[in-house]
């Protein structure tokens, strides 16, 4: 084996103790020797690869973020000449796989919340660029976001052991949220909505002075 392919399993053995640490036992306890022992590397061969926690913390992040964005390149491919919604079909999709991924990125992500809040920089970045186009592709972008909101609720509660659902029922929740036909009836297009604002406003009595 020579140098190069020992270097990449080194570094990804690495990195797989540390997803293996954060979901067993906490971003808290992630540290350069526990990876060495989870790992089974001396911690001179875990920080040939890294120097710091914050450098295996950037990697996770990196590798999850490749991982998600493979995903979501995928899906758009196949979604992106019969769905209205490409890209909420494949934002909620990819939400969707990383809640019932056993190494889901969200793990990654919020161990460098917690460890340093600027590493999220980049995922937050690449994140309002998919709202963004969300948002132009949809005839009513609040009720796109809502659907986002959603999913991201089901994620976030699913993530923190704090969801009341069964696995089956976050998938038919999920599967609802991916159906253009349930929503469609709902939709208000902006104009529409900003006739009804006006309306409002109008009808609405005038304050004393």
């Amino acid at each position: 084996m020579d140098n190069a392919t020992r270097s990449e399993r080194s570094r990804n053995a690495a990195l797989e103790a540390a997803i293996a640490i954060i979901a067993r036992d906490g971003p808290g306890r992630l540290t350069l020797d526990a990876i060495a022992r989870e790992s089974g590397l001396s911690k001179g061969g875990v920080m040939h690869q890294f120097r710091t926690k914050e450098a295996v913390l950037k990697a996770l992040l990196e590798r999850q973020m490749a991982r998600f964005e493979e995903f979501s390149n995928d899906y758009m491919a196949k979604v992106s000449a019969t769905s209205a919604n490409p890209n909420l079909a494949t934002q909620l999709a990819t939400v969707r796989e990383a809640a019932t991924s056993p190494n889901s990125a969200a793990l990654a992500l919020v161990a460098a919340m917690v460890e340093n809040p600027n590493l999220m920089a980049l995922p937050r970045e690449r994140e309002m660029e998919r709202i963004a186009a969300i948002r132009e592709e949809a005839a009513d972008p609040d009720l796109a976001m809502l659907r986002w909101a959603g999913a991201m609720g089901l994620l976030l509660s699913s993530l923190f052991g704090m969801s009341p659902l069964s696995n089956d029922e976050h998938q038919r929740l999920f599967a609802r949220l991916l159906d253009d036909a349930q929503w469609t009836g709902l939709e208000q297009p902006a104009v529409k909505r900003a006739a009804k604002s006006g309306a409002a406003k109008a009808a609405s009595p005038r304050k004393r002075a």
